[in-house]
């Protein structure tokens, strides 16, 4: 039977699948084709809070979070069913028969979120674009209407599938109807008769009445009390169903049991009719009324341009070629020598490098692209690289950090041989800072060529960091998300040419041809997009901060990249064994409180031990059952031993996992350094990010995460590290953008700025201050610098709303410039719908003016802190680019190696420290002219903890 799914792909067993396939395979009548039946409300339920903890919106505040999981979840069934079949089925605000005969029923279900109900409109109008069927009948839940039609298409030989993992529907499944769901990791998981037995121990004739024993929270139905899972289990297989256990509810063994069954009699057969889903509705559908009608791919591409999906909108949109594309393999030594003179004339031209691997200290070239004109690439292909046999040259001794560094790339001829040098003619040209060059994400290929002894100057424009610039609130910037923004047009994906996953390949096994066409083809849409983004950053006064603080910074970035950072391997392994230790004691403590072990790291096997066997109170529901999240354990903690015990075991583990045992994975085998990836185009503010590892994230609080930095080293013989931080600088430029006398007088007295906080709002001269006042005050200072409220503010001092709200308004009283300052930052925001920070840097905010309370306030927090984290995060740029400027003009050894929110990180040989200690404080120092003094720990050390 064409189109079943086989055992691997959904997820059974093979002697089940062969189980399910048997009853598939035998309907009463031919199959006519499959129905698939998507209950709407339970899958956009499930996509909102799949993304709760990262919503999506787009450039204008407006959640998509559950139309993007929606959307992409029945694409997924396309994509793996092809159903002839396709509806997806809504329950209407009309009161069901349920209603009627048990007026508590979904009672106690929490009114749908604002964010969603707006959003469900869209998923309509989304779902009839993929070609889905609407249904809904008044008075009737999605449940009944779905069940109804499983019974009548079912007898036309239909294999009926509900999109589902709710338990209610399992009820219908028999050798026509199954459940179709996906599972973990989006794996797609089929559910036949012999399945439910198994997954739930009831067969489906039996989930009727095991749900009438147990009862269902989410809908309120009462069921049985004291009749958990396991007793319901027990009582079906003794007796077989509902009415026989009733019947004989006197012989039941446990006294509460049998008494709670006979005290409910009425009520479980109450909660029976609940749960039995209705399939009498009267629908009058035909079976072609509900075949699958096809994808409207410019209704869908409109709503993905709309609700800004631009990961989607490729999928809707025709692969044509730009209407005047000529795109060329330059293969030969004569048409190599043309293109170069060419790039000689032009004023400015894209370049691109296509590659073997994504990081570029591992990669080896394949091909180089260029464009200088609106729908013309040139594509160079590169032959095998020959490694060096001979120490680099002087001029770029950096090499010298790589053993494999090469000394050529060539041009080969058809038989393999060495044809021509590349890198003779290419060189020059790249390395001439008076050629100007355009590219996207041009690190990257700067970091590629260097390892060839080739140091690309004259960059003076990236696609990608443009893009940021001008709206750093994007999600992706990539030349795939670029292209069809702004030009409605959906490039080559990479994938296309080397696919993905376990069957990817090497560039250089594609046929050269295509690689031609799709380099080429990036060149010229990198080209097109540095004609429209100078343009734009013009137009919006953003030109000053990209060419003066945002392109110099690509190369400082590329140094420190190119650089890395030394490890201590020996100790981290050393501390491996350590951690593994307290582990291991943890564990024992927790099973010891538990009183049973259990898998630590389940949450279902958690919120067993917590809520049913400690009777601890239970929290917030979640998809699988109540949560333990840290907030909900941090709440707990204060009732038991136990989850405090669970918050450090996650925490150690958690550390141990990430960086004790990952970073030495990550050492470049050839420099036997770390070197991490500094992102320039992800924080909304203007931050630098890392990733691969993200060392911004290890935590300095916590002894633990001091430990991991005592890692990082200098490991050359003689150098050590220097540390240097700005001293609450956020603060400090608050109180320069908010001229709030008080506070600028306090930092230029050199006071502390919480302790001299503390005393004004609480009164409380300085030198009788505690550390527990001045660490409210210090929890205002912040809170206040990311907008908090008095319910954020209550929340993290433990105190009551009202007096947070009194804590608030008295640090108004004590500095009226700043709050003068926010109420005109937000006032601007309302009227521009963006705010900048000091240096003109932007940030949108498409929901300031929101109709929704709660998305509106959320806006103008942002509104408050953006100009000044926006602020700290220029003045760290600023501070980077002249440090690294004067490093190179004084010909010192020093470095810079890290960068971690308000901190930069140098290794220097121990004869450069206290010259580099001097420009580093004055560099830091003076990146940006203050009203109130700039101030710089900083510390030296042989390790990176030592130093700070």
């Amino acid at each position: 039977m064409s189109g079943v799914p086989t055992p691997r792909e959904s997820g059974l067993t093979f002697h089940r699948f062969c189980a399910t396939f048997a009853a598939m395979k035998s309907p009463s009548k031919p199959a006519a084709g499959k129905l698939f039946l998507i209950d709407g409300y339970a899958l956009a339920y499930r996509s909102h809070f799949a993304f709760i903890k990262n919503p999506l919106t787009n450039s204008r505040g407006e959640a998509t979070s559950a139309v993007f999981g929606f959307i992409r979840a029945l694409l997924q069934l396309l994509d793996e069913q092809s159903p002839e079949y396709f509806a997806v089925v809504f329950d209407t605000p009309e009161p069901t028969f349920r209603h009627k005969a048990y007026a508590a029923y979904k009672a106690t279900r929490q009114r749908m979120p604002d964010e969603l109900i707006a959003q469900i409109p869209k998923i309509r109008e989304f779902s009839t674009a993929l070609g889905a069927n609407l249904i809904e009948y008044p008075g009737y839940e999605a449940d009944d209407v779905m069940g109804t039609l499983a019974r009548q298409t079912a007898k036309q030989g239909v294999q009926v599938y509900f999109f589902t993992a709710d338990k209610d529907l399992m009820q219908l499944v028999d050798e026509h109807t199954f459940i179709y769901y996906a599972g973990r990791n989006n794996e797609t998981q089929i559910l036949g008769a012999p399945e439910v037995q198994e997954k739930f121990g009831v067969t489906p004739e039996q989930m009727v009445d095991y749900l009438a024993l147990v009862g269902d929270n989410s809908d309120n139905v009462p069921g049985v009390p004291k009749v958990g899972e396991k007793t319901a289990l027990e009582l079906l297989k003794q007796f077989g169903s509902l009415e026989k256990i009733l019947a004989h509810a006197g012989e039941v063994k446990r006294a509460q049991v049998r008494e709670n069954l006979q005290k409910n009699h009425e009520q479980a057969l109450l909660s029976q009719k609940l749960v039995t889903i209705d399939t009498s509705v009267p629908l009058k559908l035909t079976l072609d009324e509900l075949r699958y009608r096809g994808l409207d791919r410019q209704q869908a591409a409109a709503l993905c341009r709309e609700l800004e999906f631009n990961s989607l909108l490729s999928r809707f949109m025709e692969s044509a070629q730009p209407t005047v594309a000529k795109y060329h393999l330059v293969n030969t030594p004569e048409a190599v020598r043309k293109l170069a003179e060419q790039l000689k004339k032009v004023e400015i031209f894209a370049f691109d490098t296509e590659t073997t691997a994504a990081d570029p200290l591992r990669a080896e070239l394949v091909g180089m692209s260029f464009s200088w004109q609106e729908g013309e690439g040139f594509y160079v292909p590169v032959g095998a690289s020959t490694s060096s046999t001979v120490p680099p040259s002087t001029s770029s001794a950096e090499l010298s950090l790589f053993d494999n560094a090469f000394d050529d790339f060539v041009l080969e001829a058809a038989d393999g041989k060495r044809e021509l040098s590349l890198k003779k003619i290419f060189q020059p040209i790249l390395e001439d800072a008076n050629r100007k060059k355009c590219g996207q994400n041009t690190k990257y290929d700067q970091l590629v060529l260097q390892r060839y002894d080739v140091a690309i100057r004259g960059v003076v424009h990236d696609t990608m960091v443009a893009s940021y610039v001008l709206n750093p609130s994007l999600r992706q910037h990539n030349l795939d998300a670029l292209c069809v923004e702004h030009f409605n047009y959906r490039k080559i994906p990479t994938s296309e040419l080397i696919g993905s996953g376990k069957k990817q390949k090497s560039m250089r096994e594609v046929p050269v041809a295509e690689v031609a066409k799709y380099a080429a083809e990036d060149a010229d849409f990198t080209f097109r997009l540095y004609q429209l983004f100078e343009k734009k950053l013009r137009a919006t006064n953003l030109h000053e901060l990209f060419d003066t603080i945002e392109m110099p910074l690509v190369d400082v970035l590329r140094e420190m990249e190119w650089h890395g950072v030394g490890l201590d391997l020996p100790y981290l392994a050393k501390m491996s064994g350590e951690l593994e230790g307290l582990l291991a004691t943890l564990m024992a403590d927790i099973y010891a409180l538990a009183g049973e072990e259990f898998n630590i790291n389940s949450p279902q096997q958690l919120a067993k031990i917590l809520f049913e066997n400690l009777k601890l109170p239970r929290k917030r529901r979640t998809k699988t059952g109540y949560s333990t999240d840290a907030d909900v354990l941090e709440e707990l903690s204060k009732l038991h031993d136990l989850p405090r015990k669970i918050i450090e075991y996650r925490e150690l583990a958690k550390l141990k996992s990430t960086y004790v045992d990952n970073l030495p994975q990550l050492v470049n085998p050839f420099t036997k350094r770390l070197h991490t990836s500094f992102n320039q185009t992800v924080a909304a503010t203007g931050r630098l990010s890392s990733s691969d590892p993200n060392l911004q994230n290890i935590p300095i609080r916590t002894e633990i995460g001091r430990q991991i930095r005592k890692a990082f080293i200098a490991p050359q013989k003689g150098w050590q590290l220097l540390d240097a931080d700005y001293s609450q600088i956020e603060l400090r430029i608050m109180a320069h953008l908010s001229k709030d006398e008080a506070m600028i007088a306090a930092f230029r007295n050199d006071e502390d700025i919480h302790t001299a906080t503390a005393s004004r709002v609480f009164n409380v001269p300085m030198e009788e201050m505690t550390p527990e006042v001045r660490r409210r005050a210090k929890e205002i200072n912040f809170g206040i610098l990311y907008g908090m409220g008095a319910y954020g503010l209550s929340r993290r001092l433990g105190i009551s709303v009202e007096e947070a709200q009194n804590f608030i308004t008295n640090y108004f009283v004590q500095y009226p410039g700043v709050n003068e300052f926010i109420m005109g930052i937000i006032a601007d925001a309302h009227k521009n719908g963006y705010v900048t920070t000091m240096l003109g840097r932007r940030r949108y905010l498409p929901d300031i003016n929101s109709d929704n309370q709660r998305v509106r306030e959320a806006a103008e927090r942002t509104a408050i802190n953006t100009p000044i984290q926006g602020t700290a995060a220029d003045l760290i740029k600023i501070a980077m680019i002249n440090i690294q400027r004067r490093l190179h003009k004084e010909k010192m050894q020093a470095r810079m190696i890290l960068q971690v929110h308000d901190e930069l990180v140098f290794e220097a040989p121990h004869a450069e420290i206290e010259k580099l200690r001097e420009l580093v404080v004055a560099e830091m120092g003076g990146a940006v002219r203050l009203d109130v003094p700039v101030k710089i720990d900083v510390g030296v050390g042989k390790n990176w903890l030592e130093a700070h």
